[in-house]
């Protein structure tokens, strides 16, 4: 799933070129990925669009009269293209919004699930969909970070990836951020002591701009991810080989050198917790 950098990154690009011409016809979208009804997409039309914002993982373009807000959130395989006048377009986009100039934003998902979003909305509307969102992760600072990890007893790791915590993090550049602080995934959040609460915040700032520097140059997941998806392969800290803890739904990837104190955690399903 597209975060923090995946998603500032994109609402950069866009920031600019969606703002520069009305638009000309709002729509179609697949009904699994339309969410409001009220206003309809078609009230867009004829208006202009006064930049891209993002709130955590979403992406928000409100108009420029302030009226309304269109709200795309990616999912795990959404993805949002600007196309201009005169190139290919898919046959079948998830939801597609065309400009006077002849470029057109399109939202396409693969895979057989559906989840991708999109919504319309008044602002007073979108801010309560989103009242749920935590405060922004990317620089949030110790002292706002020791407040929050101490509300709630949670492992590092789900606490990371709980938009109600935090808002940007998710699995990947979840295990990015705890390599760099040298911390357990397992840690408990109420157990942090000051130093280790540091740590992390600065981790959280630095792997989330690092993030986002290398997603603005067009950088891979590949390049972009030191632990996530690399099992086996050498730390890059220590150069022990990376372990994984599979679960249904999200991936775990650490050094059991560098955050474990060479402990193996084992998966919850098929064993005790080791911390």
């Amino acid at each position: 799933m597209p975060e923090f950098p995946e998603v500032e990154a994109l609402r950069r690009s866009l920031d600019d070129p969606v703002r520069a011409y009305p638009i000309e016809k709002a729509g179609p979208a697949h009904v699994a990925t339309l969410k409001t009804f009220d206003p309809p997409l078609k009230t867009l039309e004829g208006r202009r669009l006064a930049g891209a914002e993002r709130r955590g993982k979403n992406l928000l373009f409100p108009t420029e009269d302030g009226e309304l807000v269109l709200h795309i959130h990616l999912m795990s395989a959404g993805r949002l293209r600007r196309l201009r006048s005169g190139e290919k377009q898919p046959k079948t986009p998830a939801f597609r919004l065309a400009f006077e100039d002849g470029s057109v934003l399109v939202l396409t998902e693969g895979g057989p699930k559906k989840r991708a979003k999109v919504g319309l909305y008044t602002p007073a509307a979108i801010e309560d969909e989103l009242a749920h969102l935590g405060p922004e992760a990317y620089g949030l600072g110790a002292d706002r970070l020791r407040e929050i990890l101490n509300a709630d007893a949670r492992r590092l790791h789900a606490f990371l990836r709980d938009q109600r915590a935090l808002a940007g993090i998710g699995r990947a550049w979840a295990n990015e951020i705890l390599l760099t602080a040298k911390l357990s995934p397992y840690a408990l959040s109420t157990e942090l002591d000051d130093e280790e609460v540091q740590r992390l915040a600065t981790a959280i700032d630095e792997e989330l701009a690092r993030g986002l520097e290398l997603r603005e140059r067009g950088a891979s997941d590949k390049s972009a991810y030191r632990i996530h998806n690399r099992l086996g392969e050498p730390c890059p800290v220590c150069g022990t080989p990376i372990a994984r803890v599979d679960f249904e739904e999200h991936t775990i990837f650490y050094c059991p050198n560098c955050q474990t104190e060479g402990r193996v955690l084992k998966d919850r399903r098929l064993s005790r917790i080791l911390r």
